[in-house]
């Protein structure tokens, strides 16, 4: 009986070994693979090339890494200096034209008002007469009157320059 017990025992030991030699054979061709395809890649990598040449184009990459840094300070630099000026340059404009004595001709009164990014500038008034005409300059901070007081159409005109209107208006 012990006898037909080993004998059972050792053909289940004869198949679980031929298994298992079987997956360490299947893993053994998986790695195989696995060397072959890295060992293509670095042939790719160090085609022509050994580890003093690699350092140099990785020190030669680095420099030009440092120089484009530089210039991208600069470029923001340059940025900074060209956003600041077009907030004090004028780019916003509103024009009214209006008759301020209606027993006279057409609309050949004005009032501009010439506007930077921050609504600071100067509203320019022209009033028109039988006897000429007469100009005033107005400054104006943030959409406000400064010093003088501003007309309904200087008002109109500073509100059309913030709006961003681009048609003249006229006011009878």
């Amino acid at each position: 009986m012990l006898n037909s017990i080993i004998q059972n025992n050792l053909g289940i030991s004869v198949i679980g070994a031929v298994v298992v030699a079987v997956l360490l054979l299947v893993w053994n061709i998986f790695l195989q693979l696995n060397v072959s395809r890295m060992r293509k890649n670095q042939e790719q990598l160090f085609s022509g090339k050994n580890g003093t040449d690699l350092e140099k184009i990785i020190l030669e990459h680095s420099q030009n890494l440092k120089e484009l840094d530089k210039d991208i300070q600069d470029l923001f630099g340059i940025s900074n200096k060209i956003n600041d000026l077009a907030n004090h340059s004028v780019h916003k404009v509103g024009v009214i034209r209006f008759n301020p004595f209606k027993d006279l001709g057409g609309d050949q009164s004005f009032a501009i008002a010439l506007l930077d990014g921050q609504s600071s500038g100067v509203v320019i008034s022209g009033l028109h007469t039988r006897e000429g005409n007469r100009v005033y300059a107005k400054p104006v901070e943030k959409g406000k009157a400064v010093k003088h007081p501003l007309t309904d159409e200087e008002n109109e005109a500073i509100k059309m320059a913030e709006a961003g209107a681009e048609s003249i208006s006229q006011k009878a």
